[in-house]
């Protein structure tokens, strides 16, 4: 075999070989990569009651995207996806405390019938108010009066237990901050006007 045909067959090999190793050492560095504070976690999830009835769930759509340790997930879920790597899945149950919190009686309270929309006047439905804070807070109608309405506004999956299997899709580093805008440059500065020339003296008399 010609050295020149040997050596082309060689370096073709050679990056072949190369490219293989990368994409190795990509996928390594991927599926090394772990649930911790600050990574952005892609996640499939059926959410199911203790008796198994599903509740909800997002298989066949797009993964819930969260940043892990942000505050954005009930504790009970985010302590256990804690340390989980892409692929991997698991069985969850979170007790109410862990989850949406025990039932608040103090919570329950009858408001005017007129203040709620009629077509919100049914068992069971629920709307949405406002704290004080600008905080979402859904409230369920939990009996109809003759002037009140006996509204619930614990969270409608407050005192239970939830049954959760996960997968984590993807986790990905956290989303660079967004950058300040730029500050405006400052006027430049007006220069001092001129000063007008001081007269001569005028020659003395003799």
């Amino acid at each position: 075999m010609p050295r020149k045909y040997f050596s082309f067959l060689s370096l073709l090999a050679l990056c072949a070989l190369s490219g293989t190793v990368l994409s190795a050492t990509a996928d390594k560095a991927k599926d090394e990569r772990v649930v911790k504070d600050g990574m952005l976690v892609s996640l499939d999830y059926t959410l199911k009651s203790p008796d198994g009835k599903l509740v909800e769930t997002n298989k066949g759509k797009e993964p819930l995207k969260y940043v892990h340790g942000q505050k954005m997930m009930i504790p009970g879920l985010e302590k256990e996806l804690t340390g989980m790597k892409v692929g991997a899945e698991k069985h969850i149950t979170v007790k109410p405390e862990d989850g949406y919190g025990k039932i608040n009686p103090q919570a329950v309270q009858e408001v005017p019938r007129e203040k709620i929309p009629e077509n919100a006047l049914k068992v069971g439905a629920v709307l949405a108010a406002k704290s004080p804070e600008g905080a979402v807070v859904p409230m369920t109608v939990r009996e109809i009066k003759e002037k009140t309405v006996v509204m619930d506004l614990n969270h409608p999956m407050a005192g239970k237990t939830l049954v959760f299997d996960v997968k984590v899709v993807d986790i990905q580093p956290p989303p660079p901050p967004p950058s300040a805008p730029a500050k405006p440059a400052a006027p430049a500065k007006p220069s001092a006007p001129a000063q007008p020339a001081k007269p001569a003296d005028p020659a003395q008399k003799k």
